[in-house]
């Protein structure tokens, strides 16, 4: 693990100097795409920030709907035991098992918590309009 400066800090020197220096002085296509590269370098910051209690939060949820499994303890093997789970998730729906009852309700509140958690990554203004909705 480095020291200083941090992942955050690096991503947010790149998201500066794109912000407060390339796209007011550029036009056109050049601004639009210095707009963007910023956006994408945000995303990666409040992903990075974000990402261990929002895999846990799938994880935990998964747990309820699917049954207890030991989260594995490295990032690689806990993404594809989610993409694994989510598989054997999305094979109960298509079965028919959400389509009423309980399960259902459960089934629906972790998707409305895992899409909250997507979209506070990718749109956190939006994410919190529906997150003061509900």
């Amino acid at each position: 693990m480095q020291d200083r400066p941090t992942f955050d800090e690096l991503l947010e020197a790149v998201a500066g100097y794109l912000r407060d220096d390339v796209m007011p002085n550029t036009q056109g296509r050049l601004s639009f795409h210095a707009r963007v590269s910023m956006n994408v370098v945000e995303m990666l910051r409040r992903e990075l920030a974000t990402m261990e209690e929002h895999l846990a939060r799938e994880w935990d949820g998964l747990d309820r709907l699917l049954g207890v499994e030991p989260m594995p303890p490295r990032l690689a093997g806990v993404r594809e035991a989610l993409l694994r789970r989510n598989a054997d998730l999305c094979e109960r729906i298509r079965k028919g098992d959400a389509d009423e009852g309980p399960w259902r309700l459960a089934v629906l509140s972790h998707l409305r918590t895992v899409t909250l958690d997507k979209l506070e990554v990718s749109n956190p203004g939006l994410a919190a309009e529906y997150r003061d909705r509900a």
